[in-house]
Order: C-alpha cells, then structure tokens, then sequence
C-alpha cells in the first residue's frame, strides 16, 4: 500500500492520467449513489392527507408565483433546531409532490411559508395583503391592493387542471371537467360542496377569503391557497417511514 502512494508523483506530472483517474472515481461515486434509484419506483413516501391542489388553490399558488412571493419566501423547513422551533415540522418531500414548480425558495426576506395555513385569520391576511405594514410595522413587503380590485380571470382552469394532470397530478377526468364548479363552490359559502367534496375530500376551507362575497378576487385565490399551506399532513399522527414502493 506504501508503494502505491509513493507513486503519486506519476499522477501529478501526467495530467491526462489524472484526469482519468478523477473520472473513473467520480463515476465509482455516482454509480454508488445513483444506482439504487432504479430498483425505486418513487423516493416519496406516501403521506396520509396530501391531495393536489383545488382549482381555487391551483389559482392562487399562480398568482403568487406571478406576484414573485416566492423571491421572498421560502416554502420548505430544513430539519434544523431553529427552524423547527420557529415554523413547525420539516416539510417532507410529498408536500411538494404536486408542485410545478416547487416553491421552496432560496431567500427569506420574509418567514417561510410552508406551515402558513391556519395561521392567521382570513381577515389579516386581506390587511397584510392590502397594507403590510398595518400589521408588520416591521415589514418590507409592497402592498398587493389590487388583488382586491381585480376579478379572477378562471377561463382557463379547466385547461391549467387537465395539463397538471398530463404532468402527472392525479387529477380525475371528472375533476378537470368540473374545475370551473369546483372553483365557484370553494369561494361561496352558500354553494353545495358535495361535489368539491366529493372530489378534494372533505379537508377543504370553503368561504369567502377576500371579504367580498359580491365577486370572487385574485385576492380570494391567494388567500386560499396561503390557508391550506402545511395543513394537509396531520404531524401529530404522522410517523416517518423509509422510501416505499420496492419493486
């Protein structure tokens, strides 16, 4: 063995044979880690409560991606102790499962979002929405009025739920055919949600979020989507389990 490293000097003025050899070792590494993923059908483990967004929702997270919130918010827990204490569990990998994109985020200028959902009240989020710092005086955030004013244009949602579910969302055909209704119902408290239910189950916040019943607002979608953050996964029942579904 001694010998084999008193021969590093042939390496060191060769640089071709040392390119070689930093290949051949990375590709002993990768085909270590690599390898394994193949006799994997999923690396998620399946978690009790996860559903794919509503349509209301689905609108919202579009927004709020349109909105650029995620350049200030991070939506993912790191398993670290400050973190954990701050915003609740590490998120999992199933919470993002039906993310595209993912909205983890790399900066905080504001809290991470990922256990937002039952916070706050519907009421101050309109207020933070409207006025940040009518609520945050310390806060650095634009004012986001508008999304108030504006109706929410959902022409298209039956389309943005069918190309979600050719990507991979388990989206029913009666849930694309029916994510106009769908999104009406979850904004009118007075509506029938049998078939919201029906099609999201029955862990779905159904009122108006905006505080205009007259309308159904860009701000209504946001806010709906910021209340169902972090609130599928039931962590007080939750046990972790290693990478399921073996071939």
């Amino acid at each position: 063995m001694a010998s084999i490293f008193k021969k590093h000097g042939l390496l060191e003025r060769h640089s071709m044979l040392l390119l070689l050899g930093i290949i051949v070792v990375v590709s002993i590494g990768g085909l270590v880690e690599i390898a394994p993923l193949f006799w994997l059908d999923s690396t998620i483990e399946k978690v009790d409560g996860m559903r794919p967004y509503t349509p209301l929702e689905l609108e919202g997270r579009d927004i709020y991606i349109r909105e650029g919130c995620y350049l200030c918010h991070s939506a993912m827990i790191r398993p670290l102790r400050d973190e954990v204490e701050r915003y609740g569990h590490y998120s999992l990998a199933a919470e993002s499962m039906y993310d595209h994109p993912f909205q983890w985020g790399s900066k905080r200028n504001g809290p991470d979002l990922a256990r937002v959902g039952g916070k706050y009240s519907d009421a101050w989020h309109r207020d933070h929405l409207i006025d940040p710092r009518s609520v945050v005086p310390e806060s650095i955030m634009p004012p986001y009025k508008f999304l108030a004013e504006h109706d929410l244009d959902y022409r298209d949602i039956k389309d943005k739920v069918h190309t979600m579910q050719r990507l991979g969302v388990p989206y029913t055909d009666a849930e694309v055919n029916g994510a106009e209704d769908d999104l009406k119902a979850q904004a009118d408290p007075t509506a029938s949600p049998k078939a919201l239910n029906a099609h999201y189950g029955q862990k779905i916040n159904i009122r108006d979020f905006d505080g205009n019943p007259d309308k159904i607002s860009e701000m209504d979608a946001l806010i709906a989507y910021l209340q169902m953050q972090g609130t599928l996964v039931d962590f007080s029942t939750y046990k972790a389990d290693a990478p399921a579904n073996k071939r």
